[in-house]
């Protein structure tokens, strides 16, 4: 990490109320700038950063598009065999009627009344 300097002038004038404060006063001869370090990010840092946080955001968009997609293609698949079973469905019902009436002419008062023929020829 880069570390930042920044300095800071202090004049006389300020050591009365500095020593009141709690800091150590300016005295005669000595220096009156002080270094402080200030540390901080540098712009490389906070690149790498930024790129980090759009990366992992970007990620999670990708997760639940994805979910959202693979839903849709499992209800698809749903939706395709609700279709077909409703077809098998109509097809047996259709199939159950015909059933059902060949069963109740046979069984009926009219077809019970009817003869039966002596004799039946065919022409080829």
């Amino acid at each position: 990490m880069t570390q930042y300097y920044a300095a800071t002038r202090i004049d006389r004038r300020s050591s009365a109320s500095m020593s009141q404060s709690g800091q150590t006063a300016w005295r005669r001869n000595q220096n009156t700038v002080a270094f402080r370090v200030q540390r901080g990010l540098g712009p490389v840092t906070n690149t790498v950063l930024v790129i980090l946080l759009l990366s992992v955001l970007g990620l999670i968009y990708l997760t639940q598009i994805t979910k959202t997609s693979t839903y849709g293609y499992q209800m698809n698949e749903l939706e395709q065999q609700k279709t077909e079973l409703l077809s098998e469905r109509a097809d047996l019902q259709a199939e159950s009627a015909r059933l059902e009436a060949l069963n109740r002419i046979q069984q009926s008062e009219v077809a019970s009344n009817l003869e039966t023929p002596a004799s039946t020829e065919y022409l080829n």
